[in-house]
């Protein structure tokens, strides 16, 4: 069993098991987040959230929800589409994907705030090139 802190508020219990979490969980209660996902509202205290974790987007692009599909589970995407604005930058690039540590800072200030605005400002770096609207002009 081990006891982790991923940010400095958000301390959880995590057990770590070889089993699959399609074999831990009813399929019912699983929402496995995706980039590529319609649904930017989700967090319910009752499901089980799976992060996932890929080294190159490009490449890779909507294979996270495809692999939810195939398993027949619910997904979800934070909602930075919803909160967030492009922000003009000399590369025009602009990425609504995560590592996975920046998924946790941001679930973890939700989960203590239940601010989005909060919860995207503390994860999501001005180098994705989104920002909150009202430090878009910075």
């Amino acid at each position: 069993r081990l006891t982790g802190c991923f940010t400095l508020s958000c301390v959880f219990e995590m057990d770590t098991t070889p089993e699959s979490y399609l074999d831990l969980f009813p399929l019912e209660a699983i929402v496995y987040l995706t980039p590529d996902s319609e649904n930017g509202k989700y967090i319910d205290p009752s499901k089980v959230y799976v992060l996932g974790g890929l080294v190159d987007e490009s490449i890779h692009k909507q294979l996270t929800l495809r692999r939810a599909r195939e398993q027949h589970l619910q997904t979800a995407r934070l909602p930075i589409r919803e909160y967030m604005v492009r922000a003009p930058n000399s590369r025009n690039y602009h990425s609504e994907t995560l590592a996975i540590n920046q998924v946790f800072d941001v679930l973890c200030t939700f989960y203590e705030t239940r601010s989005w605005p909060a919860a995207l400002r503390a994860g999501v770096s001005s180098g994705k090139g989104y920002v909150l609207p009202d430090t878009a002009d910075q």
